[in-house]
């Protein structure tokens, strides 16, 4: 397996980053073309993408809110995002199937942590379900317990990170 760069999305990688979500989510629980444009658009230092041979694999994108409720549907359209809010709030950690079990979404939150430390946020907040849960633990996330999110008819855990503060 050759060498794996994560690095900062640029627009160019926009039907990459489609075709990677179309087949991790179901068609209910996907970000439209729309919805991925957009926060490759505006908020492009919270989207981090994974490629391989020229070949984008894996992607993580975020929003960013002082808030601490993530269960607000329009904010995955960065409605009442804040570009220096003290949280990030991931909405997709995926991977090509292809690629799975090779530690590519490992390398890309690991990144993503990292930078979010340099930027001085206070903490990473996410939805997962429940098979999701013991995944993300092993990063340091803690479970909040069911979500009162019903995105794509799911049932979702709110996990949250708290980031060291220097």
């Amino acid at each position: 397996m050759s060498d794996l760069t994560v690095r900062q999305v640029e627009i160019g990688d926009l039907d990459a980053c489609c075709q990677i979500e179309s087949a991790c989510f179901s068609p209910s629980e996907a970000a439209s073309r729309a919805s991925i444009e957009t926060r490759i658009k505006i908020f492009p230092q919270g989207f981090m993408v994974a490629e391989r041979d020229a070949r984008v694999v894996g992607q993580i994108n975020s929003g960013a809110t002082d808030q601490d409720d993530i269960t607000d549907e329009p904010f995955k359209q960065l409605i009442g995002h804040v570009p220096d809010g003290k949280h990030l709030v991931v909405f997709s950690l995926s991977v090509l199937p292809d690629h799975w079990g090779q530690g590519v979404a490992a390398r890309l939150l690991q990144r993503f942590l990292q930078k979010a430390e340099e930027d001085s946020r206070k903490a990473i907040l996410l939805l997962c379900k429940a098979g999701l849960i013991g995944y993300y633990q092993r990063f340091g996330f803690v479970d909040r317990g069911r979500s009162a999110s019903t995105h794509g008819g799911a049932a979702w855990h709110e996990m949250a990170l708290i980031l060291a503060q220097k």
